[in-house]
């Protein structure tokens, strides 16, 4: 297969893959973000409970492949009555396991804040909350942002988990599938792929590094 049959032939398919792989990568990483950021709160604040369950989940869903939470949640939760898309069962998986790991990156953020400043903010009288939102999360985001650059790439890969379901030829990885059953593909359109997804990876990391250098507490 060439490259002008490729393109000629599967060039706005792959465009639209490329797109819903950005688009998913996107969705996927604001949830992790926000999910991660609850995650967190919840294992530093002064109720054991809480924390404890923040601790089970990371430990969880850190230690879980991908791909059976992806068989779980496509052929097993249908049997219970709930279905769900594949697209929405690939984000729903990638913001679990992406989510595990944002907290932890959160918590080398939080870990960074020296202690001299909490007990100076409950010396004035901030409550709990106060402490987190005005002084632990906005140190904790500017310190974790090449991490958080890490896992954003790491996202954007995981997304690759659609092409286990239905999704193909809908992402880029599932577009491969589909080219090699219908042609001769050969190893051309995993190429292809792959430098989209290096494409993108390398943008990501470009922008991580700059807001790093911008944000970045000097110490």
């Amino acid at each position: 297969m060439s490259v002008s049959y490729l393109f000629e032939t599967y060039g706005g398919m792959y465009l639209q893959a490329l797109l819903n792989t950005w688009g998913m990568t996107l969705i996927s990483f604001v949830c992790c973000m926000l999910l991660a950021l609850v995650i967190t709160i919840m294992r530093v604040c002064p109720i054991a409970p809480l924390r404890k369950v923040g601790d089970v989940y990371v430990q969880i869903f850190r230690n879980i492949a991908g791909i059976s939470l992806l068989v779980f949640f496509y052929y097993a939760f249908p049997y219970l009555g709930i279905v769900w898309s594949e697209r929405t069962c690939v984000i729903l998986v990638v913001v679990l396991v992406a989510s595990a790991f944002g907290s932890e990156n959160f918590m080398t953020g939080i870990n960074t804040i020296g202690v001299g400043q909490i007990e100076a903010a409950r010396s004035i009288g901030l409550s709990f909350g106060q402490i987190i939102k005005d002084v632990i999360v906005p140190q904790a985001l500017r310190s974790a942002v090449l991490p958080m650059t890490n896992l954003f790439i790491a996202v954007l890969l995981t997304t690759a988990l659609g092409s286990q379901v239905p999704l193909n030829p809908k992402e880029l990885t599932g577009m491969v599938s589909y080219i090699n059953t219908r042609d001769v593909g050969g190893i051309l359109p995993f190429v292809i792929s792959a430098l989209c997804y290096a494409g993108t990876a390398f943008v990501i990391g470009l922008a991580g590094n700059r807001i790093d250098k911008k944000v970045r507490i000097l110490r």
